[in-house]
């Protein structure tokens, strides 16, 4: 008898190092799956802003308003081939009305959106060179792709043209 319990205990599925290894991966998998939920929840990088639901009744009520008054502008940003970090780059903004006429709005901004850091959000407001033609210096903290957008203020109605761009690549011509 006691030849019988010495041998169930040694052919004991619990020993056998396939079944300690599912079970090890088993566990690690359980570890990981819990460290990331817990890190997503308590480090979120809050891109959502807190009156979006406000903001997005509040854009459909007055679309039509905001079409009718729509002026027509063209717009486009210019925006140099290669930006660097922490180096200032000229970005320039030129603003022409349906006749392609400059237009003079009340301001514009340069607001630049980190899309994987809303902390790292910043604008700038720029300055006129030209009639319709507005000039900013901006120099980007950190590497990485930036979501510009600037905005022309004409009175209580706002105009964004979007750009979006890599800081601190370098590209160079392809060469065949």
């Amino acid at each position: 008898m006691t030849n019988n319990t010495e041998m169930s205990k040694k052919d004991s599925a619990w020993r056998s190092p396939w079944v300690l290894g599912w079970i090890g991966l088993l566990v690690a998998f359980l570890i990981a799956n819990g460290t990331m939920v817990y890190l997503a929840v308590k480090s979120r990088p809050n891109l959502v802003v807190k009156d979006y639901y406000e903001r997005g009744r509040d854009y459909e009520k007055h679309l039509l308003d905001r079409m009718a008054r729509d002026p027509g502008w063209k717009t486009k940003i210019e925006a140099p081939d290669d930006v660097g970090v922490n180096e200032p780059s000229t970005f320039r903004f030129v603003v022409l009305d349906e006749k392609g006429q400059p237009v003079r709005p009340d301001a514009v901004v340069f607001h630049a959106y980190r899309p994987s850091d809303s902390r790292r959000d910043f604008s700038v407001p720029m300055r006129e060179d030209t009639k319709g033609h507005y000039v900013a210096e901006i120099s980007f903290p950190l590497k990485g792709v930036w979501d510009i957008i600037v905005s022309a203020t004409h009175g209580k109605d706002e105009y964004n043209t979007s750009y979006r761009l890599s800081a601190g690549v370098k590209y160079s011509p392809m060469v065949d």
